[in-house]
């Protein structure tokens, strides 16, 4: 049986636990993601299902736009302003949690790099990953 992914912010208001395995990893480099974490790229850890979600706490949200013209929304601790997770009004039923909000990073493993075209040379992926200008077609 596989454990349980957990984790949450940095001050411990926003908590979540997720039953499924996740079905993407990836390193993020649009311009969404780079603001977000201040840095180079996001990284990322997408679940199937939210109903495998269990979340304590109240987040705060903010709305962007993707490439796609539909709505990504950005969840984040009132708290202390911590990055936690994402939902895709294209895709209601994905639950994607930021890398570094898990209890145990070291069990984030990515797959690929997306959105390379917005990629800064100063920031160094594993160049062994498989790399795509904007998001993978399924």
């Amino acid at each position: 049986m596989n454990l349980p992914y957990s984790g949450g912010c940095a001050c411990g208001v926003i908590r979540y636990h997720i039953s499924d395995e996740p079905i993407f990893m990836n390193d993020c480099q649009c311009k969404d993601c780079q603001r977000m974490s201040g840095t180079g790229h996001g990284s990322y850890l997408t679940f199937p299902s939210r109903t495998s979600v269990k979340l304590e706490g109240e987040a705060s949200h903010f709305d962007m736009i993707g490439d796609s013209g539909n709505a990504k929304t950005s969840s984040f601790c009132p708290k202390c302003g911590s990055p936690v997770y994402m939902t895709f009004a294209a895709m209601p039923t994905l639950f994607t949690v930021h890398a570094t909000s898990l209890d145990d990073p070291t069990r984030y493993k990515p797959q690929a790099v997306t959105y390379t075209v917005n990629g800064f040379p100063w920031d160094h992926l594993d160049p062994a990953l498989p790399k795509f200008e904007k998001m993978p077609k399924t």
